[in-house]
């Protein structure tokens, strides 16, 4: 059985800085706490904790003290560096940079729309730690939509400024930019911005194509990986014979039968070092040998 593991997957620039911050912070004897998962892959979460990363909620953020804590690459909203600044925290700032520039957008998007009544609508997932960043640079004051069926939240009388969560579909976002397009009242009024990461869009047409060279694929990550659930549903449309696992004690042998050719994938959030983990343990099945 050839096993070969896709050279294009797994952290995106973005979280391999927070991780590096992290890590180097931890290296030098730092306390540090982050806020929120730094990445969404429960394994490489596990790996920083047993560095001494502490992951904490935004509700202990309130009771927290001269202490280090790391914002993670999905960004954060202006009201939690002000939480900061008053309980005398030291902050380790990964946002990623094309973050930190749709958070601007946001903001200067909102500007746009204030006089004219209009609707800053973002295309993403409620309740995402980058979507919550998001709408908290206007107070909240944005319409979140996950799907064609959310549209009807939209008023179609009045101007619309259309962006996205950097990690969303390019064909999701198209579908809904056109859908939004032909609803409005006045075409003339809808701005679209397509503020999706080309790192994280450009691995779709990628990944179409590798999945369709294997009789089998694993794609590994986190389950709370938005960005994985997308590249997933890629890679099964265009293979069948897909499966997404978090880590190697989930593989099946049955789903090797009569396969010659397996290929190894995962999320922006996915450690190349668990990939090569999930590479030994087919290897293992393939020769018959339990997984360790």
């Amino acid at each position: 059985m050839q096993i070969e593991i896709d050279d294009k997957s797994g952290f995106c620039f973005g979280v391999v800085t927070a991780i590096s911050k992290a890590e180097t912070s931890l290296s030098q004897g730092e306390e540090v706490y982050s806020l929120g998962d730094i990445v969404h892959n429960r394994i490489e979460m596990q790996r920083l904790e047993s560095l001494g990363l502490q992951t904490i909620r935004h509700e202990a953020l309130h009771n927290l003290r001269n202490a280090t804590v790391l914002i993670r690459a999905h960004g954060e909203p202006p009201a939690t560096y002000r939480q900061a600044q008053l309980n005398h925290l030291r902050l380790i700032d990964a946002t990623c940079p094309v973050v930190a520039k749709l958070q601007k957008r946001v903001i200067d998007a909102y500007k746009q729309m204030q006089p004219v009544q209009g609707q800053v609508v973002i295309l993403g997932k409620r309740g995402h730690a980058e979507v919550v960043g998001l709408t908290g640079q206007v107070g909240g004051d944005a319409i979140v939509i996950e799907g064609m069926e959310d549209l009807e939240l939209l008023d179609f009388s009045r101007p619309i400024y259309l962006l996205s969560q950097t990690t969303q579909s390019l064909t999701l976002f198209e579908l809904i930019k056109q859908e939004i397009l032909r609803r409005a009242a006045d075409p003339s009024t809808v701005s679209v911005h397509d503020t999706i990461c080309r790192q994280v869009a450009n691995r779709e047409p990628h990944l179409r194509e590798f999945a369709a060279r294997f009789d089998v694929v694993i794609f590994v990550c986190g389950r709370k990986s938005s960005n994985g659930k997308v590249l997933f549903e890629v890679c099964r449309s265009a293979n069948p014979r897909c499966y997404c696992i978090e880590e190697e004690e989930e593989l099946r042998p049955e789903w090797f039968q009569q396969a010659q050719h397996v290929g190894i994938c995962g999320a922006t959030s996915t450690p190349k070092w668990l990939m090569e983990r999930v590479a030994e343990a087919i290897k293992s099945i393939s020769e018959g040998r339990a997984v360790e």
